[in-house]
């Protein structure tokens, strides 16, 4: 189940539990809305925990070296080539 799934049990546990006055016997909607909200929102942090642990940044394998005695821009004169 994805983050949709998750929002739309949390979205239809919350019409059933506050947007409906209907009496069912043996049924009681108010407390099968609250659970639905409540698997919606286990569902919600479930996703978001594994989506973040996705998201690891590695660091590069070599080392950057910065030159700072090679110049860095380059004219098209300076190198030889417009002369």
């Amino acid at each position: 189940m994805g983050l949709g799934g998750c929002i739309i049990l949390i979205a239809a546990g919350a019409i059933l539990t506050f947007a409906t006055d209907w009496d069912m016997q043996g049924v009681n909607l108010d407390l099968v809305g609250v659970i639905f909200m409540i698997v919606g929102l286990i569902g919600v942090a479930t996703f978001s925990s594994i989506a973040r642990r996705r998201r690891v940044v590695v660091p590069p394998a070599t080392p950057v070296v910065d030159d700072p005695t090679h110049p860095r821009t380059r004219d098209g004169y300076s190198d030889g080539y417009g002369v």
